[in-house]
Parts: structure tokens; C-alpha cells; sequence
């Protein structure tokens, strides 16, 4: 199917672009004549601007999504964020990277939760799950494409040139993508109120459902954001003597994460139950930060492997974005599955938060694993009283 297809590339550049500003990001900023000792701020700083973006865009583009159409919210991410990141490899100041940042967060915003809700309204109810994890799977390899871009030796500002290129050479591939045909037929229909972003907190359920979700995708973001983004620095505090390449622990971490979507989504589709694979996937989630713990300090090798063990494990947002999706209704389904996710990545803000916290008095790797114990804890808690979603009917309306 065209729609699976465009989805999962424009996922794919999705994710280059976000991981490549990881990878790249500090090169970038020596090269703009940042002093060394400054650039882990800029560096931070720059990043908040961007996750600030993707705040701001999850809530326009899942309201846009339900009121203007899935389609409109596919063409308008991908050229917002395209442009942006052509624009990003052209940068002279600091200003302009900060804005250019916030930018591109908002329009890479859009473009998962568009094509999930899409791909979910196009297909049978009990075959979507198939195309929403190709999306995931193929889309989490940007991340590697990124990486393998930068260890290629690709001047930075090139690098945002391709994914620019890539995204905006996807238009063409969109043309032929038809409009779901469950927005269609709500959009015509009076008296229904469609992409009310606060009409989710207006009763007592939806409020549960929208939390549980959110909450259920946070350890994800844990593994990523603070076992792997900080590895050096968890590494070093176990006593690993030898340099980590992060940009090698991304990597590995993302070739994981692509082989658990894969895995996760088969689960799903198989066991009948989105419920059961991801409690199945946070088990393993917790089992993986176990292994990391244990073997990180001991040699590079067990650490690099060991971030491709939690990438697995972290390797169900395939099903998590998927169940957002079959929880609500056609009047509000995008809102949910393109805000739940950008807010699943901005719960990083306050992971980090109390890591550091937690940092200066228990050391690196002990606050890392507190705060993760935390993080599955309260996503096991959210999927107990979260609906079971496989096969249901998504015709249907919050009223």
C-alpha cells in the first residue's frame, strides 16, 4: 500500500533529521566558533529549542490532523521540516540555529502520528498493525543512517543538505496517497466536534486513557535519552576505562530499536493484543537495563552490546503510537496519536531533570538506574487499566 510506504519513509527522514542534530550537533557548533568549554550548554540549549518544537508541533499538527485532513498534515510537516533542515546547514550564528531548531521540531512533529492515524483508518482493522510497524521499523533506521553518514566523514552542513533533499524528494511520492475515508465521512457529519485538544481532559475516562497511553511509552525515551545518550559518562562512572563513541552507542542502540519494533509489532499481530506486547517489551525493557548495568563498566564491546539489548527492549513504539491511535475516536485520533508521542519524547525533559538530581550525591550510574526503576514502574502501572485495542472498530466518535 502507497500510504504504508510514504509513511515509513517519511519516517525515516523523521528520524535522521532528529538524531542527525544528536550526532552532529556539537561538530557543528565548534565549527561556528563556539568555545570548547561552552559547547555542552549550547549544545543542551539548542536541544531544548528543538524538543520545544516538537511541544508546540505534536499539539498543531494532531489538531490540524482532525480538522483539516491526515493528508494536509503529511504534506505540511515534510516541507516544513525538509526546508528547515536545508536551512540548518546554512547556519552562521547561534540565533539562527535556535530558531532554526525550533523549526524543524514542529514540523518533525507531525509526520509519525499522521501517518499512523492514516495508515490505521486505510487498513483492516485486524491487519494495521502489520503497516504500522513497518512504518516504525523502517523509520527507526534513519537514526542509522544518520550515524553512518557522520562516520562517513560528511561535513555537517552536507548531511542536513541529504535529509533536506530526502524529504522534500518524498513530496512526489504523496501525490498519489487518497485521504481516509473515516475523516471524510466525519467531516461531513454536523454536531461533531473535531481536533479539541481539551476536550480530552472534559471527562474522567478519556483523561485516564490519553495519561495511560502517554505513560506507557515513557521508558522508552529513559533508555534512549540516559542509558545510551549518557553512556559515557554512566561507562566511565562503572569503571570502563576506554573512550566511548556515542555516536557508535546511538547506532547500536537504534539497530535495536529497529529489530524490537519489528519484533513488538509481529507480537502484537500474533498474541491478538497490543496490551500484552508491550507489557512483554517493558519486561524486556527491564531485563535490558539490568544487563547494562551489569556489564557496562566491563569493556567496550559489552557496553555497545548492551545498548543494542536496550534498544530492543525499548523497541514497542510501533505498538504504543499504534494503540494511541485505536483508543480514540476519528474526531479526535489524530490528536492523540501525533500529541502522545511528542509528549512521550518531551518526558525526557524531566527524566533528565532528576537524573541530575539525583546525580551529584548517588553518581552517574546509580541515579540512572533510580530514575529508570521509576520510569518502568510507572509505565507497568499505566497499561493495567489501559483497553485492550486489537481489532477494534475505529469508525466511531468521541462524543
Amino acid at each position: 500500500m502507497l500510504a504504508v510506504l510514504v509513511a515509513a519513509l517519511g519516517y525515516f527522514v523523521d528520524i535522521y533529521d532528529l538524531i542527525l542534530f544528536s550526532v552532529v550537533g556539537r561538530k557543528s557548533l565548534a565549527s561556528l566558533g563556539v568555545a570548547p568549554g561552552e559547547i555542552e550548554a549550547r549544545f543542551a540549549a539548542l536541544l531544548d529549542w528543538q524538543m520545544l518544537g516538537m511541544l508546540v508541533g505534536g499539539i498543531v499538527w494532531g489538531v490540524l490532523g482532525d480538522r483539516r485532513g491526515r493528508l494536509s498534515v503529511l504534506f505540511g510537516s515534510i516541507v516544513m521540516y525538509s526546508l528547515a533542515n536545508v536551512a540548518n546547514g546554512l547556519v552562521s550564528s547561534l540565533d539562527q540555529y535556535a530558531a532554526l531548531r525550533f523549526i524543524a521540531g514542529v514540523g518533525l512533529a507531525g509526520e509519525l502520528g499522521a501517518g499512523i492515524t492514516l495508515v490505521s483508518e486505510l487498513m483492516s482493522k485486524t491487519g494495521r498493525g502489520w503497516g504500522t510497524t513497518i512504518i516504525a521499523g523502517v523509520g527507526v533506521t534513519g537514526a542509522i543512517a544518520a550515524a553512518l553518514i557522520d562516520r562517513a566523514g560528511v561535513e555537517w552542513r552536507h548531511a542536513y543538505f541529504i535529509g533536506g533533499g530526502m524529504g522534500l524528494a518524498l513530496l512526489l511520492l504523496r501525490i498519489g496517497v487518497r485521504e481516509s475515508g473515516m475523516f471524510e465521512s466525519v467531516k461531513g457529519t454536523a454536531g461533531v466536534s473535531r481536533g479539541n485538544f481539551l476536550k480530552l481532559f472534559t471527562s474522567p475516562d478519556r483523561a485516564t486513557r490519553y495519561l495511560c497511553v502517554i505513560l506507557s511509552g515513557v521508558p522508552v525515551w529513559y533508555l534512549i535519552g540516559i542509558l545510551v545518550a549518557r553512556a559515557p559518562k554512566i561507562a566511565k562512572d562503572m569503571g570502563l576505562a576506554e573512550v566511548v563513541t556515542p555516536g557508535t552507542a546511538v547506532m547500536m542502540a537504534y539497530i535495536g530499536l529497529a529489530i524490537g519494533d519489528l519484533a513488538s509489532g509481529v507480537a502484537s499481530q500474533l498474541l491478538g493484543s497490543r496490551r500484552k506486547a508491550i507489557g512483554l517489551f517493558l519486561t524486556l525493557s527491564a531485563i535490558s537495563t539490568a544487563v547494562y548495568f551489569g556489564v557496562a563498566g566491563k569493556s567496550l564491546t559489552a557496553l555497545y552490546a548492551s545498548c543494542l539489548f536496550v534498544g530492543i527492549g525499548g523497541g514497542y513504539w510501533a505498538v504504543f503510537v499504534t494503540t494511541a491511535s485505536e483508543q480514540f475516536g476519528t474526531n479526535l485520533r489524530s490528536t492523540v496519536t501525533t500529541t502522545a508521542p511528542n509528549f512521550v519524547r518531551g518526558s525526557l525533559v524531566l527524566v533528565s531533570y532528576a537524573f541530575a538530581k539525583l546525580e551529584p550525591s548517588l553518581g552517574p550510574w546509580k541515579a540512572a538506574a533510580a530514575v529508570g526503576v521509576v520510569c518502568l514502574a510507572v509505565a507497568f502501572g499505566a497499561l493495567i487499566p489501559l483497553k485492550e485495542s486489537f481489532g477494534r472498530d475505529l469508525d466511531f466518535v468521541e462524543r
